[in-house]
């Protein structure tokens, strides 16, 4: 006997664009009221996600966008692994181990061949400054109390180019940031202007190997010095972090007589994110201490719920497994030969992009030839069209490339900025020089779309018997007025990515 069904009209016997679901609105704000197939939920998701831009033309990231397939396996076979489950997955608390102990050794960390460093994965770079701020916070506290001097008012000295992470860091734990301002031409932390800020409740300097603005690296060395010798007159002993999130997987590669590591006394913590030139996806970045004696003990947390005993210093708890894999397989596929030979050729690629943007004559590079390989460019002229113009255009051919301000006192400086990432070839290089100029035509053709009549002579106007005079405006204040209004537009954007 053939028995036969009649299917219902809701059935999936339709194809996923003839079936009703995706004639409907999505859920937006409240959970639906049925469940639907699982194509067309699909199908719903991933034509909304057709809208992003494309991850690899996204050149405002730092943020790595291609791994290789064997990777993306390792990475989708370890999804349902919890990392906290130390005793449940010992061989991916191995792994975070090793990794630890190799970015302690590229860093100099003064540990023996066998022993353990003191270090730890973190959720970005985010978490891994997080974490190093409040070991300096609890060992400059502890000391106070021993001496019996008030411990309430710690303070971090910084320059205004940090990245937001670090406000975060002041703002959630009540430490104040002393910020060295910055200046046109000079866009770094001064370590002259930062060592004279520092006082006696000064918990760290930190300095950026990499700065988010322009890639260019902080002068950690001389820093060291006058630290030392300011140490030495004083009798405090302030420490130095190293906020090395996006240098910290180049210098050792194309700069290894650079000293801005733990060779330098000074240095107590290093930070680096794994998902930008670690060569991972996000979020996974790295925290290590010199030693264990600058990691407070009160700090670290034991839990035995989850099997043995397990100290824990995170922010987070569960958190995936995947990308501390994935920060394996790249030391180990790629090792420090591999790694020089990525960095080489993002250095070449943004050698040969600076070059096609100062040929092209309209523009002046801001960025250092020494640091992370990244292209930060502004206009010699912007009295007519500016800098956001030319990012808002270049989404025309895909490209997303960011256009920002200069952090105090040099906000009158707009500049836009290419991150040169593994993925980002010689052929797009050429292309985005070619679709720059294309660009300029089309912008150079367009109304000006920023007012400039302040700029013109007028001639005197009687006004009551008295002559006003009306005083041209100089260059430098026609970009601080266009750069002003552009600052209205974008009001509300941080600039860069941790």
């Amino acid at each position: 006997m053939v028995l036969t069904t009649v299917a219902d009209s809701g059935d999936s016997v339709n194809c996923t664009f003839g079936s009703r679901y995706l004639r409907s609105p999505p859920p937006k704000f409240k959970l639906g009221e049925k469940s639907i197939p699982k194509d067309a939920a699909y199908q719903i998701i991933h034509d909304e996600l057709m809208l992003d831009g494309a991850p690899r033309l996204n050149l405002a990231s730092f943020v790595t966008t291609w791994m290789e397939p064997e990777c993306d396996h390792l990475i989708s076979a370890s999804l349902n692994k919890n990392y906290v489950d130390m005793d449940e997955y010992p061989v991916t608390t191995e792994l975070q181990n090793r990794c630890v102990n190799m970015i302690a050794h590229l860093f100099h960390a003064p540990v023996g061949e066998e022993e353990a460093a003191v270090g730890v994965g973190t959720v970005g770079s985010s978490e891994a400054i997080m974490l190093a701020g409040l070991a300096f916070k609890r060992k400059w506290q502890n000391k106070r109390k021993s001496q019996g001097k008030p411990y309430h008012n710690p303070n971090i000295v910084t320059g205004a180019n940090v990245q937001v992470c670090w406000e975060k860091f002041a703002r959630y734990f009540e430490v104040e940031l002393k910020e060295v301002k910055l200046s046109e031409g000079f866009y770094v932390m001064d370590p002259v202007k930062a060592v004279e800020l520092v006082d006696e409740n000064t918990i760290c300097v930190a300095a950026i190997l990499g700065s988010t603005l322009t890639g260019e690296f902080e002068d950690v060395k001389l820093l060291n010095d006058l630290l030392s010798k300011k140490n030495k007159e004083t009798g405090w002993d302030t420490p130095i972090h190293v906020d090395a999130a996006s240098g910290g997987f180049i210098a050792p590669f194309l700069y290894p007589d650079l000293e801005w590591d733990f060779r330098l006394p000074l240095v107590k913590s290093i930070n680096v994110s794994g998902h930008k030139y670690g060569l991972v996806y996000p979020g996974v970045g790295w925290v290590v201490w010199r030693s264990k004696e600058d990691l407070p003990e009160e700090l670290v947390f034991h839990i035995n719920y989850l099997g043995s005993d397990q100290p824990t210093f995170t922010l987070n708890f569960s958190k995936g497994s995947s990308q501390i894999i994935a920060q394996y397989y790249q030391f180990i596929r790629l090792g420090f030969e591999g790694y020089k030979n990525v960095m080489e050729n993002c250095r070449e690629n943004a050698r040969v992009l600076r070059e096609g943007i100062e040929k092209m004559g309209r523009f002046e590079v801001v960025s250092k030839d020494i640091g992370v390989p990244l292209v930060a460019f502004t206009l010699k002229d912007s009295s007519k069209h500016t800098v956001f113009e030319i990012s808002e255009n270049l989404r025309r051919f895909g490209w997303i490339v960011p256009a920002y301000t200069m952090p105090p006192n040099a906000e009158h400086i707009a500049v836009l900025r290419v991150v040169i990432r593994e993925d980002f070839s010689r052929g797009l290089a050429e292309r985005l020089i070619s679709d720059v100029e294309k660009v300029l035509k089309d912008v150079d053709a367009l109304p000006v779309r920023v007012s400039v009549k302040a700029a013109e002579v007028k001639p005197g106007v009687e006004d009551g018997g008295r002559i006003t005079k009306h005083v041209k405006k100089s260059e430098r204040e026609i970009e601080e007025e266009i750069t002003a209004y552009w600052r209205r537009l974008v009001d509300g954007k941080r600039t860069g990515a941790c």
